[in-house]
């Protein structure tokens, strides 16, 4: 399957990018944009953030987990000299719900490491990536949809 993406400067360092959602993004050099812009090393993490996470709740979902909350960070170590890639990436994982099976949070959070996070898969060609799950239960009466 083929996937495009662009970017098209507009001005000074920023660039509006699209791929083929045709959503747009902003991005550039945040230094030179005043902070008005992601850089594409950033994206690169909230990427990777999103795809494990997007894995994580549809699991849940399907093995009928009251997931009422999941927050997935991620701190990355960069090289310091160029090209500067990232050498290490460490993704923290908070999920709240009510009821949650430890069992079924950990068998996610695995199937999406090793199956499922196209992301994760091609970052971990190139640096090592270490996780840590935590868990909070929530007496709220709301659930993710």
């Amino acid at each position: 399957m083929k996937k495009t993406a662009e970017v098209n400067w507009t001005t000074g360092m920023q660039f509006v990018g699209k791929s083929d959602s045709n959503i747009p993004f902003i991005l550039g050099q945040p230094e030179a944009a005043e902070g008005q812009t992601n850089s594409p090393m950033e994206l690169i993490l909230v990427g990777l953030c999103g795809c494990t996470a997007l894995d994580v709740i549809h699991i849940l979902k399907r093995r009928r987990q009251h997931v009422t909350g999941l927050q997935v960070r991620v701190e990355a170590e960069r090289a310091e000299t160029h090209p500067k890639v990232f050498t290490s990436y460490h993704l923290t994982y908070v999920v709240r719900g009510r009821n949650l099976s430890e069992k079924a949070v950990f068998a996610a959070v695995k199937l999406t490491r090793e199956t499922y996070c196209s992301v994760s898969a091609m970052l971990e060609k190139s640096a090592m990536i270490t996780h840590e799950i935590e868990m909070v239960e929530d007496n709220a009466n709301q659930d993710l949809n």
